[in-house]
């Protein structure tokens, strides 16, 4: 046997035995697919690929080849991603409002591979996920500018869903209009009543009127359909060719960093994720003095930074709050779990609405 034909013949054997480890990985990755779609998480994992990538081409000892093995696994990496997408082609994602609100850009820029359902409100979205007909729900809960979003908190607080993710997306704002239609002939904008809060300075500049709608999309369905110069709408660039309209003026919001989280929230929870840096909770005090200060001091005696503490009132109880709380750390170690059982003793009702990575950006 000549040295060409030794040199194949290992190359052979190592081919099959890759193989079978293939199939062996590729298996695995169906029960991830399978886990990401009970949990409503995405199949990109940005911060868990690299990780991937330098442990096992720092594993090298040949480092001639450490530049070869980080394009193969680049390469094996996205095979695997794309099986998972053809695993989960039939995700059902519920968000409020119509074709081109926000909302459904956030879900598709999350989900690429799903399939975005629109319903009329927030609770219709959070349901369709809680009845089963729906797989997860992307839900907005803060704006930089505007505030919280207050019904899908109360949402969390009320409802049985978890959060399994929070992501950040930028949000611009534009001035959309009927082809051929400038500035000085808009009298009246339209939107969501968040976005006309992000372009308060701007709206009072101009002297227009405003009129709130449901969501940005369903402001930009309303100009389209009235099909009048003097009446706009304040969205996305993308729900501007949606429906056929112009952009008048871009960037019209008066923060330039204006940025709004939405959360995807799912019947199961991922709690156990290596990755889940922070969690929400939620709760009520007792009744007696101190007790709100009690329960902060044992968030933080536990070594729990608070990053947002917030108060929301009760529904159809008058004058009775319950606390919103985003903190870091991992709430199933035993230092969560002794915070936990502390809590319970001055907090009427206590619940842990979700864990999630941080600093996810889309």
């Amino acid at each position: 046997m000549t040295e060409l034909e030794k040199a194949r013949q290992i190359i052979d054997e190592t081919d099959r035995e890759i193989a079978g480890l293939f199939e062996k990985r590729m298996d695995a990755v169906k029960l991830v697919a399978e886990y990401k779609a009970k949990n409503g998480l995405p199949i990109f994992d940005e911060e868990r690929e690299k990780k991937i990538i330098s442990k096992n081409v720092a594993s090298l000892k040949n480092d001639s080849l450490k530049g070869y093995y980080d394009t193969f696994l680049r390469s094996f990496i996205g095979v695997s991603k794309k099986y998972q997408e053809s695993l989960l082609k039939g995700l059902k994602i519920a968000f409020c409002g119509t074709e081109g609100a926000f909302a459904e850009i956030a879900s598709k820029k999350i989900f690429p591979y799903g399939r975005t359902v629109a319903f009329g409100d927030f609770s219709g979205a959070y349901n369709a996920v809680l009845e089963g007909d729906c797989d997860c729900c992307v839900l907005p809960i803060e704006n930089s500018y505007a505030g919280e979003v207050g019904q899908v908190i109360d949402l969390m607080f009320e409802g049985d869903l978890s959060v399994n993710g929070v992501y950040d997306m930028q949000v611009k704002q534009n001035l959309i209009g009927i082809r051929g239609a400038g500035i000085k002939d808009v009298k009246t904008v339209i939107s969501h009543p968040q976005a006309l809060s992000q372009c308060n300075v701007y709206i009072n500049e101009h002297g227009f009127f405003k009129e709130q709608a449901a969501n940005t999309a369903f402001a930009a369905k309303k100009v389209a359909s009235l099909n009048e110069k003097s009446v706009a709408a304040i969205a996305s660039k993308e729900t501007a060719e949606l429906y056929g309209l112009e952009v008048i003026d871009h960037d019209i919001n008066e923060s330039a960093v204006n940025t709004t989280r939405f959360a995807v929230f799912s019947r199961s929870s991922a709690q156990n994720s290596p990755d889940n840096e922070r969690f929400i909770l939620l709760f009520t005090v007792n009744d007696e003095v101190g007790a709100l200060a009690k329960a902060v001091n044992i968030i933080c005696a536990h070594g729990f930074n608070m990053r947002i503490l917030r108060s929301r009132p009760v529904k159809n109880v008058p004058w009775q709050y319950y606390f919103y709380v985003e903190a870091d750390g991992d709430r199933n170690s035993e230092e969560g779990q002794r915070m936990m059982k502390e809590l319970s003793v001055c907090c009427e009702k206590l619940k842990i609405a979700g864990h999630y990575s941080a600093k996810k950006t889309i």
